[in-house]
């Protein structure tokens, strides 16, 4: 499965960092909050380090430029339901997660990846809310997201290999170390 579209829920430090280094490979995303404030900063933090970035040579001003505009936000989550994947990185309250890929579970078409950056609650209680438990993968980032190359991929006993393959292969598209 190709990898085009992505949603990131969750606007801040790593949310904003997913989906910085997403639309700095040519990924369209969708960066979902609940607050137009916490979309705002999330904005203003990709802008900072790509702008940090810019004075160190490090990126051109184009390449800012053509991150930044791949990136939409929305407050609705009903806006990502035609991402490739989803990922939440929200506060670590399982209640809420699984409210969360409840939700997703409904409104995002069947061949949504539903993707957690989770590092304490098992992927097979967030596959479950889902509804689609073949579906789910957990993609833990470390932070920060742009520096740090190691991203685990998790499976929960249902995910497909269709799902952790099409999840491993995103992060070393990002030019990330994926580990299982």
């Amino acid at each position: 499965m190709e990898i085009n579209r992505v949603g990131v829920i969750g606007a801040g430090q790593m949310g904003a960092g997913i989906a910085q280094v997403c639309a700095s490979i040519g990924k369209v995303v969708t960066l979902c909050d609940i607050k137009q404030e916490f979309v705002d900063s999330g904005i203003a933090s990709i802008r900072n380090n790509l702008q940090r970035n810019v004075s160190k040579d490090r990126i051109s001003q184009n390449q800012m430029d053509d991150t930044l505009g791949n990136v939409m936000t929305t407050l609705e989550n009903e806006n990502l339901s035609g991402c490739d994947i989803v990922i939440e990185a929200i506060i670590e309250d399982v209640d809420i997660k699984k409210s969360l890929f409840s939700n997703l579970g409904e409104i995002c078409e069947k061949r949504t990846i539903l993707a957690s950056n989770t590092s304490s609650i098992p992927i097979g209680i967030l596959a479950e809310a889902s509804g689609r438990p073949s579906k789910v993968v957990g993609m833990h980032f470390m932070n920060p997201v742009p520096i740090m190359k190691l991203v685990e991929v998790i499976r929960a006993k249902s995910t497909s290999d269709d799902t952790f393959d099409a999840t491993f292969n995103l992060a070393k598209e990002l030019q990330k170390v994926p580990v299982l």
